[in-house]
């Protein structure tokens, strides 16, 4: 018997179609809840309430759990993101280099905070510990579904621009 989404009334198992596979492979696998976790962001782009529990009834893993890993780790998102996933990296490097600066330009340009999603779900700024680019500092990666795609040597008009160009595009 197929539940019900709670979401649209739809058949959950229908919604999580593409999952399937997923599930198929890993359900019966000790250990495997994370992988299940990624490869479900991977396809959907976050976890939603609807994954979580039906990766629940696929797993036998009560949803309160799969729901304390998946808030546990900084991987996860609950919460579906705009269509360019900005990370600014604050790592030393960076900050020394005056992220905060570049920071306080995207917050200012797209009229958002760290974590959160434009109105027109364009964007999503998520601040991260470090991008590894540090010769670059500040820098920043966007991530679409065109690709990643790293900025460096950043200024608050750089990073305007930057922004303006996506945007324009989108």
């Amino acid at each position: 018997m197929s539940e019900k989404c709670c979401c649209c009334g739809g058949s959950r198992s229908a919604q999580f179609k593409e999952l399937q596979p997923v599930l198929d492979k890993y359900a019966k696998v000790p250990g495997s809840l994370i992988t299940i976790l990624q490869k479900t962001q991977d396809i959907y782009g976050y976890l939603s309430i609807d994954a979580i529990n039906h990766i629940s009834e696929a797993t036998g893993i009560k949803p309160a759990k799969i729901y304390g890993v998946a808030t546990f780790y900084a991987q996860f998102r609950l919460q579906p993101i705009g269509k360019n996933l900005i990370m600014l990296c604050q790592g030393t490097a960076c900050h020394v280099n005056g992220s905060e600066m570049i920071e306080e330009a995207v917050c200012e340009y797209l009229g958002i905070q760290d974590g959160e999603t434009t109105e027109d779900g364009i964007f999503t700024l998520n601040n991260v510990a470090c991008l590894g680019c540090c010769s670059l500092a500040p820098v920043m990666m966007i991530q679409s579904a065109d690709g990643d795609e790293t900025y460096g040597n950043l200024t608050k008009d750089k990073v305007v621009q930057i922004l303006a160009e996506i945007k324009e595009r989108a």
